[in-house]
């Protein structure tokens, strides 16, 4: 084989830059219906080469779907005390220099790097609503019912909510572990959540029913397979899925196996905590630990 030939063989397999019309095309394929709101959760950088970027990726979202909410969360505000509730998954009184470090969350601070540059185009964008909570925001467009249910003591409350409303997730180039609905789920099924602390309008203020780990939530992934549709947009796997489903999947499954869907790392804080509390459970030295919706 010639080098010329070689080459047009590469540029054969090479997938060819996506555009606009090609994301409202195959997001418009998906079994979603009309009207729906939907939880996007992506990585630009899966798709391959997008033409216009993430601007692109968030115009065809908003131009396919009714209302869209990212998540914004925005982890350097928060600090730790030097003392709080035990089964806390924290050490009090440690990183003093990087509590120097935290920063007080306003309206408009950027999403952590790990949301993706979608989320935070969307957040950016001149008609995008968010919500108050310093580490758990969300934002989104047309979605200000779902966004201003949420409180300092409900941060998985806008999920909730568009749960209530027959709403779907959309995971575009990332896997379970990004998907922060399963948590809602584990919020349903009484899994111990954590209790944080971050800076806001010049106060401390506390956060409660904090999820922590999901390092482990791609192991639901066999359950929720016959609900989930999947397609490929350019190097990009796509996953959409009815959020009853999946919250009521993730639901029944810890249930029914309190340690489900835990990490297996030897040194995480919050997998470990709910270990511990499982085992005092069987044991019969605390009660279990109830968690309501909404």
């Amino acid at each position: 084989m010639s080098n010329h030939d070689a080459q047009l063989n590469q540029e054969a397999t090479e997938p060819k830059p996506i555009g606009y019309r090609q994301l409202v095309r195959a997001f418009r394929e998906l079994p979603i219906p009309p009207g729906r709101p939907v939880l996007v959760h992506s990585s630009l950088s899966a798709f391959g080469e997008v033409l216009g970027g993430a601007e692109t990726v968030a115009g065809a979202l908003a131009e396919v779907f009714n209302s869209i909410v990212v998540p914004t969360f925005t982890y350097k505000t928060l600090v730790i005390p030097e003392s709080g509730p035990p089964d806390n998954a924290i050490t009090y009184g440690s990183q003093a220099d990087m509590n120097k470090m935290a920063e007080f969350f306003y309206p408009d601070m950027p999403a952590d790097k790990l949301m993706g540059v979608v989320a935070e185009t969307v957040r950016r964008h001149p008609e995008a609503h968010r919500s108050g909570h310093p580490v758990m925001s969300f934002a989104g467009l047309n979605a200000r019912q779902y966004l201003e249910k949420q409180l300092l003591t409900e941060p998985l409350a806008p999920i909730a909510a568009m749960y209530d409303r027959g709403g779907w997730v959309l995971l575009l180039g990332v896997d379970h572990t990004a998907n922060t609905s399963i948590h809602l789920g584990e919020r349903l099924a009484g899994r111990k959540m954590y209790t944080r602390w971050a800076l806001m309008s010049d106060l401390i203020v506390t956060c409660t029913n904090t999820p922590y780990c999901s390092d482990g939530f791609n192991a639901i992934a066999p359950l929720i397979d016959p609900f989930v549709d999947k397609a490929r947009i350019g190097k990009a796997e796509v996953q959409a899925m009815p959020l009853h489903e999946l919250i009521e999947t993730t639901r029944q499954l810890i249930q029914a196996d309190q340690t489900a869907l835990l990490c297996s790392r030897t040194d995480c804080p919050s997998c470990n905590t709910v270990r511990r509390l499982v085992i005092r459970l069987k044991n019969g030295i605390v009660p279990p630990t109830v968690n309501s919706h909404g």
